[in-house]
């Protein structure tokens, strides 16, 4: 066994109210789900771990994780469906929280007061289970994938905390992303995204093998993905950027029935073009906020198109 590493107590580069910052806890996360304790291992410095390239042994994880940190009964989600890391998925709501509390001297609204819309929600429907349990927003989950939407709407069904806080829909036009979804008589107070960072499925392969690569420290000759995913949830034509402009030119025709719209941004050199769409459709105010999770750097847009005066009457609301 090689020198035991000394760790530090707390993920310091997570969100402060991030309840994933301690290291896992395994006895406690085998406690409520003992699923978890088939995978559990002492690495070669002595630590209690999983095999982070075992798709099955991630997917527990997160299972005992969202059992044991936002009191779910229930969450499955269906072969070879995205996985997401659950810390780095909680950091975004956290930080979307912010720039809510930013607007409103400062403190976060919380309850059934703030709706939000999630783009992709997924099959894992995690961003309205940390949003809901964390804050007690409600979630509007919209997916293209008819799959993806019956996972999440089983997470929803079988834990009653979630079944008054969040639906699902179904993107019926593969084309658009915010048409079709957002109803003339609905207000939004946020929307997240995660959108598919690659351009075709060999990008996003060659992804997977990177990752795959840099977990087992050995070159990875063929993609297995951990984490999962379908093709729409890691790539789509044009990749990232050419969602996001789609996104934020069809967010013009909800600037008044949408409060702030935003987005996580893979990497920082798509910044600047993402700036000059937002310049064309005239966003009045544009935030991008940077999260770390480990050695990766990640990053949010936000933008708005509420002038400040109609930003003051849009919180009152809130009240």
């Amino acid at each position: 066994m090689v020198k035991k590493k000394i760790h530090p107590t707390v993920k310091s580069k997570l969100h402060p109210r991030n309840k994933n910052r301690e290291r896992y806890d395994f006895k406690q996360l085998i406690a409520v789900c003992p699923e978890l304790n088939e995978f559990v291992r002492e690495n070669p410095y002595g630590d209690e771990s999983i095999d982070f390239s075992d798709a099955k042994a991630v997917k527990v994880l997160n299972t005992a994780i969202l059992k044991n940190n936002y009191g779910l009964g229930y969450w499955d989600i269906p072969a070879n469906y995205l996985c997401p890391p659950i810390p780095g998925r909680a950091d975004y709501i956290h930080y979307a929280a912010d720039i809510l509390s930013n607007c409103n001297s400062g403190i976060i609204p919380t309850g059934s007061s703030i709706n939000c819309l999630d783009v992709g929600v997924g099959a894992n429907c995690i961003y309205p289970i940390i949003g809901s349990m964390e804050y007690g927003w409600n979630f509007v989950g919209a997916d293209i994938d008819p799959t993806a939407i019956n996972s999440a709407t089983r997470i929803v069904n079988q834990n009653p905390a979630l079944t008054e806080r969040v639906s699902l829909r179904l993107q019926a036009n593969p084309k658009n992303i915010l048409t079709g979804i957002i109803q003339p008589d609905e207000r939004f107070d946020l929307t997240v995204c995660n959108p598919p960072f690659h351009a075709s499925a060999a990008e996003a392969q060659a992804g997977t093998l990177r990752k795959q690569s840099k977990l087992n420290t050995q070159k990875a000759e063929s993609p297995k993905l951990n984490f999962g995913g379908q093709s729409n949830e890691l790539w789509c034509e044009g990749g990232e950027v050419a969602f996001l402009k789609t996104m934020i030119h069809e967010s013009k025709q909800f600037a008044k029935t949408c409060f702030w719209f935003t987005s996580l941004v893979s990497k920082s050199e798509r910044l600047p073009l993402i700036y000059k769409f937002l310049k064309q459709v005239d966003a009045t105010e544009v935030q991008t906020i940077s999260m770390g999770q480990g050695n990766k750097v990640s990053r949010i847009i936000a933008w708005t198109f509420l002038s400040k005066k109609e930003q003051k009457e849009w919180i009152q609301r809130w009240k």
